[in-house]
């Protein structure tokens, strides 16, 4: 499948859970608010002490991760990417647009940023094949990379997770050979991170300073 058709699925996919559930956690298809302000918590990780840093986030949807940069005294400019046009109209209702936010219908950035994230945006494979969702997944990750400027993080559900509770629909990544190949691709200044307590890891990629 071609990584357009899978775009106009999980553009789709998502506004149906935002239609259904509204703007909060379930909207944008996390179980609830904790481990979503806990999947937040992970990429600061990445950005530390730097509180004026921009940032993109790809796959924005209602721009809950703005809030929760505000909240946590990080004041530095924020662009939300999303391929569903209807979270980008939430988003821009939420929290309107103005110098230190700005809101884009797309899967690509035309932009850069000092960091860019990605959260959610892997997992939702539905009945796409698994050699298809991968291409998709790296192509995703090189996306991240081109841009943020000084570095990028994402996370993903993890492999080695409750059989019992996995879905079909669901992509699983395995963590080693994820965390490998980020090494081959971007170098050695990367951490991987499952130690919060959910089914899933979240990797930060830095670029080496100039």
């Amino acid at each position: 499948m071609a990584s357009d058709a899978i775009l106009r699925r999980v553009a789709t996919y998502y506004a149906d859970k935002l239609a259904k559930h509204g703007v909060n956690a379930r909207g944008v298809d996390w179980n609830g608010e904790a481990s979503q302000i806990q999947r937040h918590r992970q990429f600061l990780r990445l950005f530390g002490d730097e509180r004026g840093a921009s940032i993109l986030d790809l796959g924005c949807g209602y721009g809950d991760f703005l809030r929760f940069m505000r909240e946590e005294r990080y004041y530095g400019q924020y662009t939300g990417y999303d391929v569903a046009p209807e979270m980008i109209d939430a988003a821009r209702r939420l929290h309107g647009e103005a110098d230190d936010r700005r809101w884009r219908v797309a899967a690509v950035p035309n932009e850069t940023a000092d960091y860019a994230i990605a959260s959610g945006v892997l997992n939702v494979k539905g009945n796409v094949s698994v050699t298809d969702w991968v291409d998709y997944v790296r192509e995703t990750i090189d996306i991240l990379s081109r841009a943020g400027l000084r570095g990028f993080a994402f996370n993903v559900l993890t492999s080695p997770s409750d059989p019992a509770r996995r879905r079909q629909d669901l992509y699983y990544a395995d963590p080693i050979e994820m965390l490998a190949w980020c090494l081959r691709r971007y170098g050695h200044s990367i951490a991987l991170l499952q130690d919060y307590g959910l089914w899933e890891f979240t990797i930060l990629i830095r670029r080496p300073p100039a």
